[in-house]
């Protein structure tokens, strides 16, 4: 008889959306595997409650699409906004019960125009690099579009 594997912890209500994008800002969609065909920007939830979103941002990247936000030409910035939502009842199995909501930080990550994606394929089965305005278009999840439209007058602010 094999062991019983330990009980997977929850899930921390708390994660980060990450806006992957080119200084001519196309952004950066993964496609979800399993089936759901949901194209979306990085997210990914924090690890431990003490972790700071920005370790949370930096990890979730490098999982999700092999980009290194410390190689040269790319530059991680904390946006300040934060989405609060109702978790998915398909999602709330892995949550701590009598957790309904999630607390999402934005965070923008400028890349050099060639920089290459790996994909988790666990997670990603493909990814496209799409004009901001077209990215919005394409996101299914409201708070992911509405980061891509704001990603002209940001950026523009913080250049």
């Amino acid at each position: 008889m094999e062991p019983a594997l330990p009980p997977r912890p929850w899930k921390i209500p708390e994660s980060v959306l990450v806006v992957i994008h080119t200084p001519d800002l196309d952004v950066l969609l993964i496609r979800r595997t399993g089936g759901e065909g949901h194209w979306q920007s990085v997210t990914g939830s924090k690890d431990d409650v003490d972790e700071p979103f920005g370790v949370t941002a930096r990890r979730e990247v490098w999982e999700e699409t092999g980009i290194d936000t410390e190689a040269p030409g790319c530059v991680l910035t904390d946006w300040y906004l934060e989405n609060v939502y109702d978790i998915w009842p398909q999602w709330l199995h892995r949550y701590a019960p009598g957790v309904v909501r999630n607390r999402e930080r934005v965070f923008g990550l400028r890349v050099p125009s060639d920089t290459p994606v790996r994909l988790s394929p666990r997670e990603h089965d493909a990814y496209q690099w799409l004009p901001w305005q077209h990215a919005a278009d394409v996101c299914f999840s409201a708070s992911n579009a509405e980061a891509c439209l704001l990603l002209p007058r940001w950026a523009q602010t913080r250049a």
